[in-house]
């Protein structure tokens, strides 16, 4: 069971994003905000789920259940 920041990791790394290009898609000027987002030290705003879901084509399910694969 995977949590949300090695899902978000696994996906970024899937279609070939830095973390500098998801910070500036997701608004923010800094990619430590994505590496805190990585390493589950920040919890995102639902928000910001639905926006990391849109990006990668996945449910906000898939991102935030840890049972669910993202696959």
């Amino acid at each position: 069971m995977e949590r949300f920041g090695e899902k978000l990791r696994k996906l970024r790394q899937r279609e070939g994003i830095s973390l500098r290009q998801l910070a500036a898609m997701l608004g923010h000027s800094s990619h430590s905000f994505v590496t805190s987002l990585e390493r589950n030290e920040r919890k995102p705003s639902a928000e910001l789920v639905v926006k990391i879901a849109d990006i990668f084509g996945v449910t906000t399910d898939q991102l935030l259940r840890d049972e669910l694969d993202v696959n």
